[in-house]
């Protein structure tokens, strides 16, 4: 009879059973050596330690999960459809004869970790098993994309009669830098539907994102129904940049939005921008119209920003943003409601300051905390609403003095929408060319001066659609370059470095090309065929 050995917390309830009552003896495997630090992982973990030896993924291996959890199921059986797509291999989850089984993969829950980081992971692979600990369904979930990056894309069908994809052996210890890892899809200046919001959320999955902030309304377009105000899709969502079509979301495809990003791990927080980028608001409803330095009202299909408001001293337009806020309370789980406040430049300055503090209350009344780009530090905010560092480090300081965390997005080093160089088929250069390695080489930690790393939430990586309106035209902005913006936000500073990072990139083609993602080829990256 086979022996398997596993600590204490493995051997327990059916997983028991089944192990111990296998009957026959599996032939010995000779694994070739292999180097557990060659992988090419993203994020780098925090440590890894080789045993050059593997693991044999095949049609005798079984997934296994915690069997109180049904979360940690739920990660069971995410991993082994991964699998079914990328190997044509189908893995048992928690259903396995015993007969059959010779490798198993289990996912245990535990609390004996080394880091207190609810996404901390530790991997043990060995020759017959690999064993994956997390204290939270997230860090399972987590340690499971470094699973699947160790998956190699070709079997070694001389081991034995049949395929088996060899996994090197060794242990993971690992655990993010950052606890908020964010990026930013913005629907309103073009719309995106909602497979194609999907897809994107599977790609920053993949890496480990846990945050996704969707901008959803804008000058050019208001794309989530309210049913309380229904002229703001009837009328709002009716155009878009370049004169598209434009588009909403229904209350339930943002609900199965959000609980498509759930099932990664992932949050989504919802942006309305206030009281500026408010056009299509006001073209919806005249009466929330600021007039004064303001533009009138209209279908608007250009790029041109800073010329709308909501008039801020209007009793009408706080009872709609307190609808606003409340039907989109209700249907987003997050802790978190982004408000903008970002080119309010037709707001005089102590209406802009009176409408941040009122509509930061109408958000707190609904259970939520406030997030806002920098400008919002000219108010007197409350110490637990967030500031998101676009363009001036002083007001992210600012708000830091006053006890708010800060998200790290300088435009002019992690915009997705800045071009590559000048030959770039998308994007824009207001802020900078950000080729590659510009993108990878800076530290979010000392962008800005004087601001202590326990001020800072995290790291996101906004992408704004001005200039795309598909999924082929958002990954040709967005990839290779948030890969990087990942292992920035997950692997601590003295960790990375550019020559090892470049090569771990160019590791990462076969996921880019199996999954048909429209990644920008850097010549600064050697792309290995």
């Amino acid at each position: 009879m086979k022996t398997y050995v596993f600590p204490k917390s493995f051997l327990m309830g059916c997983v028991t059973i089944l192990i111990l009552s296998c009957s026959k003896i599996p032939k010995k495997i000779e694994y070739p050596e292999t180097d557990l630090r060659n992988a090419s992982l993203i994020p780098k973990p925090l440590k890894v330690v080789p045993t050059n030896s593997a693991f044999g993924l095949d049609a005798k291996t079984a997934i296994y999960t915690a069997q109180t959890d049904s979360e940690f199921e739920k990660v069971g059986q995410f991993l082994a459809s991964k699998i079914a797509f990328q190997l044509d291999l189908t893995v048992p989850v928690n259903t396995a004869e015993s007969e059959t089984v010779e490798r198993i993969i289990f996912i245990n829950r535990t609390e004996t970790l080394d880091s207190d980081a609810p996404e901390a992971y530790q991997l043990y692979i060995k020759n017959d098993s690999i064993l994956l600990n997390a204290r939270s369904a997230a860090g399972a979930f987590r340690g499971v994309q470094t699973l699947r990056q160790l998956i190699p894309e070709q079997s070694n069908d001389t081991l034995t009669t049949q395929p088996m994809w060899l996994i090197p052996s060794g242990k993971i210890d690992d655990a993010p830098n950052f606890e908020y890892r964010g990026a930013m899809l913005d629907v309103a200046r073009h719309f995106f539907t909602v497979d194609q919001v999907k897809r994107y959320i599977d790609q920053l999955a993949y890496y480990k994102f846990n945050a996704f902030h969707m901008h959803l309304t804008d000058d050019q377009g208001w794309r989530l129904e309210i049913k309380s105000w229904p002229k703001l899709t009837e009328v709002g969502a009716q155009s878009e940049v370049g004169g598209g079509p434009g588009g909403f979301y229904t209350q339930e495809e943002f609900k199965d939005i959000v609980a498509y990003a759930a099932e990664r791990h992932i949050e989504v927080i919802p942006e309305v921008d206030m009281p500026g980028h408010t056009n299509a608001a006001n073209l919806s409803y005249p009466i929330f119209h600021a007039k004064g330095k303001a533009e009138t009202p209209r279908v608007r299909t250009d790029m041109k920003v800073g010329y709308s408001s909501f008039d801020a001293y209007k009793d009408t337009v706080y009872a709609f943003l307190d609808d606003v806020v409340r039907e989109i309370s209700e249907i987003s789980p997050s802790p978190y409601f982004h408000i903008g406040g970002d080119e309010s430049h037709a707001t005089p300055k102590k209406d802009y300051i009176h409408f941040i503090e009122k509509v930061e209350k109408i958000v707190q009344k609904h259970g939520k905390r406030s997030i806002g780009w920098n400008e919002i530090a000219q108010a007197d905010i409350s110490p637990s609403t967030v500031g998101q560092l676009w363009n001036e480090p002083e007001s992210a300081l600012k708000a830091a003095e006053r006890g708010s965390k800060i998200i790290i997005s300088p435009a002019k080093k992690i915009y997705l929408d800045m071009k590559y160089d000048t030959l770039s088929k998308h994007g824009l250069n207001w802020a900078a060319y950000i080729p590659v390695d510009d993108a990878y080489n800076w530290d979010p930690e000392t962008y800005v001066k004087g601001l202590p790393k326990e001020s800072i939430l995290g790291i996101e990586a906004p992408l704004w659609s001005e200039t795309i309106s598909n999924s082929e035209e958002l990954e040709y902005l967005a990839f290779p370059r948030v890969i990087g913006y990942a292992e920035l936000g997950w692997t601590p500073a003295e960790q990375r470095d550019w020559e090892d990072y470049k090569s771990r990139l160019a590791g990462q083609l076969p996921y880019l090309q199996r999954n048909n993602i429209n990644f920008y080829r850097s010549p600064l990256v050697v792309w290995e065929e």
